[in-house]
């Protein structure tokens, strides 16, 4: 589940773990209704943003102490520990106490502590947003190859739309506590039902553009600034029946490209070149139109200087059009 702050994202995972009421509506684990069952028996696991770990305990302790509670026998607490040390490589960790731990070390043995459960649902509440960027991609791995390990379902919460796309079979796009897209990583990417997913999965996220549709009888020509881009049939149909004078453009950074001469055929618009990041293996470059600013995903040896008056082109096929008062894709 993605979203920015403030989606509803959490609310929505607490009511899964039994944290907060729900209005309407049914929550169901597996055939079972949970709607009525309080948060301890529902057979679900949390792992916490903050740890959540006991300081005067010994890591071996704070894992087991969930099952000690539920009265599991020592040879049986001993051993699902131990299974879980095993499958987080902590081992040598385990008579440590939290303070003597980095934060990944924390974070694995929150996770640990999860794993001896062995429950129906593991819940994930931004479980690595306290940790530094290398940190984060070495507990990503981490979690998704437990994920194939384990074979249970997981329930993540992010408002990074990276670990959504790298972690997530399915995801949720949240905002403002409603429902925009449930969908795999790709076609949220490729194909986002409204501007507002467009604008929040991808990295850098998408451009857009504001155009005027002219109405020529037979088609439509979408007018840009001093670009004129004659629409054919098929598009100047959905522009008829959207109903509307102006639309959004939208483009993803790699689908806009600088124009050379074998270029030329393609729709093109006047910019001017702002900033360049260069990344390593690719550059960004930051340009301004007379309404907009875009940035484009190029190769990493890339001329371009700020400053630099150019034209960006882009094909047809990968352009999506939105519909300026409801932000939904035509």
């Amino acid at each position: 589940m993605v979203g920015p702050s403030g989606c509803g994202k959490s609310t929505l995972l607490r009511m899964i773990a039994g944290l907060e009421e729900i209005s309407e509506g049914i929550i169901k684990i597996g055939d079972t209704i949970v709607n009525n069952i309080p948060s301890k028996d529902r057979d679900i696991a949390m792992v916490f943003q903050n740890y959540a770990l006991y300081p005067h305990m010994t890591v071996y302790q704070n894992m087991a102490f969930g099952l000690k509670l539920r009265k599991y026998a020592k040879k049986e607490i001993e051993k699902r520990v131990l299974e879980a040390a095993d499958i987080l490589d902590m081992r040598d960790l385990l008579q440590r106490k939290p303070k003597q731990l980095s934060g990944g070390q924390r974070q694995r043995v929150a996770v640990g502590r999860a794993i001896v459960r062995k429950p129906a649902v593991f819940l994930f509440d931004e479980p690595l947003s306290n940790l530094d960027a290398k940190l984060r991609v070495q507990m990503r791995l981490e979690i998704s190859k437990l994920h194939k390990q384990l074979g249970t379902t997981m329930i993540y919460v992010t408002h990074d739309q990276v670990e959504a796309m790298t972690m997530g079979n399915r995801i949720v796009v949240l905002s403002e506590g409603r429902v925009q897209q449930f969908d795999s990583p790709l076609k949220l990417y490729n194909k986002p039902i409204n501007k507002f997913v467009a604008s929040f999965i991808g990295s850098p996220g998408m451009n857009f553009l504001i155009g005027e549709l002219l109405d020529k009888g037979t088609h439509f020509v979408l007018k840009i600034n001093e670009m004129e881009w004659t629409l054919d049939d098929n598009i100047s149909r959905k522009m008829h029946n959207a109903q509307c004078s102006k639309v959004i453009l939208g483009l993803r950074p790699e689908h806009l490209l600088i124009q050379t001469d074998n270029l030329s055929e393609l729709p093109a618009i006047d910019v001017l070149s702002e900033l360049v990041e260069p990344m390593g293996n690719e550059t960004f470059v930051h340009f301004s139109t007379a309404s907009s600013r875009l940035t484009v995903r190029c190769p990493p040896d890339v001329n371009v200087i700020s400053g630099e008056k150019l034209k960006l082109v882009f094909k047809p096929a990968n352009v999506h059009f939105f519909h300026p008062d409801s932000g939904n894709l035509i």
